[in-house]
């Protein structure tokens, strides 16, 4: 199974709070949406679904209905240009930093991903309150009315007074939906 992510951005001064989430399709009515976000709260950003089957076949099957019906809509638009909030996924890396995050003497704080469309740029945040982050940059691509394609271009784990370059690996492709 590929991962899956759902993220959530800040409402601006001209835009009400956008949620989106990468899965097999695209959009969804807000009853759909209102379903997803119960079946995620609670989930410790994933972490708990992991150990949890039934839980994870049913967020998965939310995903599925959600993007179904927004089959044939544009979320790779303008719109996409965002800071997003991780509010859930099943990528083992993000998780295991999220997990693993006591190493740093810390919890994991924000997972963010900073998309720019017109700069075609991606980049992935886990902040370590206070002082650390680890920071992916890549490059992205609009594939498709509803798919991104990314590839790493530069890993850095860095905390108050260090930083540690690591090799970026990875690329793939994310199907969006609103």
């Amino acid at each position: 199974m590929a991962a899956t992510a759902c993220f959530l951005s800040p409402p601006t001064a001209r835009a009400p709070p956008k949620f989106t989430c990468s899965s097999t399709l695209a959009t969804q009515p807000d009853s759909a949406k209102k379903r997803l976000l119960s079946l995620i709260a609670g989930q410790e950003r994933g972490l708990r679904t992991q150990r949890s089957p039934g839980a994870l076949s049913s967020i998965v099957e939310a995903i599925d209905a959600v993007a179904a019906l927004g089959r044939g809509t544009v979320t790779t638009g303008a719109s996409l240009s965002a800071t997003w909030r991780l509010l859930w996924t099943t990528e083992k890396e993000q998780l295991y930093i999220i997990e693993n995050a006591r190493w740093f003497g810390t919890a994991a704080g924000d997972v963010l991903q900073v998309i720019d469309v017109e700069k075609n740029s991606l980049n992935n945040v886990i902040t370590f309150p206070p002082d650390g982050v680890f920071f992916v940059r890549s490059n992205i691509e609009i594939a498709s009315s509803q798919r991104v394609n990314f590839r790493f271009t530069s890993a850095v784990l860095r905390g108050k007074s260090w930083e540690i370059p690591l090799p970026p690996f990875g690329q793939g492709w994310n199907p969006l939906m609103d």
